[in-house]
């Protein structure tokens, strides 16, 4: 019994904190609402316009010469016409190529960014976790249900818009 009543003091005088501050973050939402994050999806979104327009040209000259291709099929000899398909055909892969690696560019450029951005970012919640006694901050995409006020967010965008409005390209 006195061991029952030792315990019992013990629990009583000091209570154990068993329960860890937690929070969790969007960080799409970080990436796509801050001023950084705009900056850089709207540098991204010109070059992919100017390449989008770029490719779109060449496509229509490459339409027009097979339009033109098949129509001197009859005029042509079989041999020349046979050339000239393989010459199309070869500009067709080196177009497909072209733009195939402009798009691997444009996803390592947008890759690249978001590095730098979460390369700042680190430290911001890092002093906010510290500031506010959080001890775990979860990724919103892990999370299946939460409460509203344990998201930071918010808060976590107006910091990194204090501190970086740019990233040098």
């Amino acid at each position: 019994m006195k061991k029952f009543y030792f315990f019992l003091i013990i629990i009583v005088l000091f209570p154990i904190n068993t329960f860890a501050k937690i929070a969790y973050i969007d960080l799409n939402l970080i990436l796509n609402k801050s001023d950084v994050g705009k900056f850089v999806n709207a540098h991204i979104e010109k070059i992919k316009n100017e390449n989008y327009s770029k490719y779109k040209e060449e496509e229509n000259k490459l339409i027009e010469k097979e339009k033109l291709l098949i129509s001197q099929k009859n005029i042509l000899n079989e041999d020349e016409f046979n050339k000239k398909i393989v010459i199309l055909t070869e500009e067709v892969k080196k177009y497909r190529s072209d733009k195939k690696e402009s798009i691997d560019r444009i996803k390592k450029i947008k890759v690249d960014y978001t590095k730098e951005i979460l390369k700042s970012l680190n430290p911001i919640i890092a002093k906010f976790v510290d500031s506010n006694s959080i001890s775990i901050v979860i990724p919103k995409k892990n999370i299946i249900v939460g409460k509203k006020n344990l998201d930071i967010t918010d808060q976590i965008i107006k910091l990194l818009n204090d501190n970086i409005k740019k990233i040098s390209f």
